[in-house]
């Protein structure tokens, strides 16, 4: 049977053209668009990199200041340390040439130091985290403004508030999440019974133990509060993934 094959011709209307115009229109923003995101994308991961590259030349220049820095942990008061700083024993004429340093009094004399933008920083404590590949010096500005911890979270994590280092207290330390391995982005990602080490400008070394783990808003501060019954407390405060929240770590200190 002879099969008749019958097309239908097809008429372009003013309809269809106009509609083959949105069409490709919207295809060529979405190129754009695309482009644009893609570009944007690489410009961060480059910045991110770069901050990166930054915070490790400080934390290499604080390793060489804490090599030059040596602890005498026989002291009694455990507040109080021996330090010698740029120097052996040998160096020193006495052992009355040995004073008793208050770590408030050791950050104060920190070197200052200023950031591409103008901001002020001292660093004051290298914190290392094992388990997620943690090494960074932390940073305290000269004001505590926004605009300034804004600045120096980019190249470092910062102290946000409490009291020095390894001191009584709850030391609170904020840094950014970028979602990969930099930074605090792995933060969220420790458990309780995890280890942090911090390591004060004297040298002395302390590992802290997760306690405890929990998400706030922005606005709660309550973690950062100074009330820790005598002990030596560390608080981790990162953005979770979608930035909409804060993620609480919780440490005390290993006796």
């Amino acid at each position: 049977m002879n099969q008749i094959l019958v097309t239908k011709k097809l008429y372009i209307t003013p309809e269809l053209k106009r509609k083959k115009k949105i069409y490709k229109f919207d295809f060529i923003i979405s190129v754009f668009l695309v482009c644009i995101l893609t570009s944007l994308y690489i410009y961060a991961e480059y910045d991110r990199n770069k901050s990166e590259a930054v915070s490790q030349d400080i934390l290499e220049e604080m390793n060489q200041t804490l090599a030059n820095t040596s602890v005498d942990t026989t002291v009694a008061d455990d507040d109080v340390l021996m330090v010698v700083l740029d120097g052996t024993e040998e160096d020193i004429s006495s052992a009355d040439s040995k004073v008793k340093v208050d770590i408030t009094q050791v950050n104060s004399q920190a070197q200052k130091e200023t950031t591409p933008s103008g901001y002020q920083y001292k660093k004051i404590a290298v914190i290392n985290i094992p388990k997620i590949g943690v090494n960074y010096a932390i940073l305290q500005g000269e004001t505590g403004s926004a605009e300034e911890t804004d600045a120096l979270l980019k190249i470092s994590p910062v102290k946000y508030h409490g009291h020095e280092p390894n001191e009584v207290g709850n030391f609170c330390i904020v840094a950014h999440n970028y979602r990969n391995t930099k930074f605090f982005s792995k933060v969220p990602t420790l458990v309780v019974g995890d280890t942090v080490d911090l390591t004060d400008l004297t040298g002395r070394k302390i590992t802290y133990q997760v306690y405890d783990k929990y998400t706030v808003d922005p606005s709660d501060t309550s973690c950062t509060t100074q009330l820790t019954g005598g002990k030596k407390e560390v608080t981790l405060i990162t953005c979770t993934d979608d930035s909409k929240q804060r993620v609480v770590v919780k440490c005390k200190e290993v006796k």
